[in-house]
């Protein structure tokens, strides 16, 4: 029984890596890209220079051998015929298949500036969208040439983007139509502390202005102000790749329709990550991508397993930046409790139901984060004075030990337990995924592993 999966980002690869510890045969993996897959979150870390394009890849071209799955690179899939089970590809021939899998991802929307793109539908050459690797590259390329730039996105990926153009050397300026940055996940306060901590790492943040018009030297703002800059790079929101499924006819809305095993509108067709939309949401973040991943290999595999909708845990990658959001900090019914210190840059805000942290959020200080997450996940109910507790706790010199089944790692799901049993960072990786995803567990998990180890591996 044949399975295709279209696609070969993040999810995909999660789902392969399932189904080939269950020993399912004749997979067939078409990635659009011609390179082999890799992190997408750590694409900033590339442009920071903090990490080569190497060091992101995901599984290299041998493993898929090695495993005997078939992996077609530079593969474009235009169509899916129902009726005959197969997937049309560019160059017009067909894969059958018994059972297919989308993962399409996303796609990068265009804010609605004028000028960003030519007669021919073509990007301006200083305007550059930041979602593929070979988006980076180019985006690399330009920089010797380049003095200044400007983000238009304050999101999370807006952030890492700034930063590490700041980093570079350039000038950069970030535009973000919300009353502050990272809009979405946190509040007033805490966007106001990130500003300010963008604005110290050498980064302009203009907030409750949208970019109009692409001119001569730079940016337009709708309240008539201009930005001049040599380059501007394009963050702000994307959303599913749905049109091979919509063309093939089945349900979509926001995102590919699916139920809790993942299937959409026809039965010989699942949808996992970005692409998929399970109770009306869509993912967006990398944990709950991997474990509709592992739901969906258990299930072709033909084990028992149920997608019951997931949590949002987001963590942002940046060098000097610290945010981790539990939850929906901004729309939990609870009581808040937290502290805020401008001053040196924190802000950490729990939400609090009937002595359960429903929703957090931690910027600046991320000392705490796996006691709060484990509470966070468990449901535990907390005492009167916990909650203020956990947010006043100083920094430890030496930090107590994470029991062994604290979550380490939310990208993947991994506890202490399991990254203690690992040898080096190496094996982290490679058995867990652990570091693999936003990279904000990488210090954890070095501190878990012996100090030998840590020795050998640094």
């Amino acid at each position: 029984m044949s399975t295709v999966v279209v696609g070969h980002g993040m999810a995909a690869v999660a789902l392969v890596e399932r189904l080939v510890q269950h020993g399912v045969p004749d997979v067939v993996v078409l990635g659009e890209e011609r390179g082999a897959p890799y992190n997408r979150i750590l694409l900033s870390a590339v442009l920071e220079g903090t990490h080569r394009p190497e060091a992101i890849a995901l599984r290299g071209t041998s493993w898929f051998r090695e495993h005997g799955i078939d992996l077609r690179l530079g593969t474009t899939a235009v169509a899916v015929h129902r009726d005959e089970h197969a997937v049309e590809l560019a160059d017009g021939s067909r894969v059958p298949y018994d059972r297919l899998v989308l993962a399409t991802g996303s796609i990068p929307e265009l804010p609605p500036i004028r000028g960003l793109v030519d007669a021919d539908g073509r990007l301006d050459d200083r305007v550059h969208a930041f979602r593929t690797l070979a988006d980076c590259e180019r985006l690399l390329a330009t920089l010797p040439g380049a003095a200044s730039a400007i983000v238009v996105g304050g999101g999370l990926l807006g952030l890492q983007v700034a930063r590490a153009l700041s980093i570079r050397g350039l000038r950069t300026e970030l535009v973000e139509v919300g009353e502050h940055v990272l809009r979405h996940q946190v509040d007033g306060q805490a966007g106001a502390i990130l500003a300010r901590s963008l604005q110290k790492l050498g980064t302009a943040v203009y907030t409750g202005v949208r970019a109009t018009r692409l001119t001569p030297t730079g940016l337009r703002l709708d309240n008539g102000y201009e930005l001049d800059a040599d380059l501007v790079v394009l963050t702000a929101g994307s959303r599913p790749r749905t049109t091979l499924a919509r063309q093939a006819g089945l349900e979509t809305r926001r995102g590919i329709v699916v139920d809790d095993s993942l299937t959409t509108s026809d039965p010989d067709i699942l949808a996992v990550g970005d692409c998929a939309e399970h109770e009306s949401r869509t993912p967006g973040l990398v944990s709950p991508a991997w474990e509709q991943a592992r739901v969906a290999g258990d299930l072709l595999a033909g084990c028992p397993a149920r997608y019951s909708g997931h949590r949002t845990v987001a963590r942002l990658r940046a060098t000097d930046l610290d945010v981790a959001v539990l939850g929906d900090p901004e729309k939990a019914l609870g009581e808040v409790v937290q502290v805020s210190n401008p001053v040196t840059g924190t802000h950490k805000k729990l939400v609090v139901d009937r002595g359960v942290i429903v929703a957090a959020t931690l910027v600046g200080d991320l000392s705490r984060v796996g006691y709060i997450t484990q509470a966070f996940d468990r449901g535990t109910v907390l005492g009167p004075a916990e909650p203020g507790a956990l947010l006043m706790a100083p920094r430890p010199a030496t930090p107590a030990p994470l029991p062994d089944d604290a979550e380490v790692c939310a990208c993947a799901g991994v506890s202490a337990g399991r990254i203690r049993a690992c040898s080096s960072i190496d094996e982290v990786r490679e058995s867990t995924r652990a570091t693999t995803g936003c990279g904000g567990c990488l210090s954890t998990c070095q501190n878990l592993l012996s100090p030998l180890v840590k020795g050998m591996t640094s």
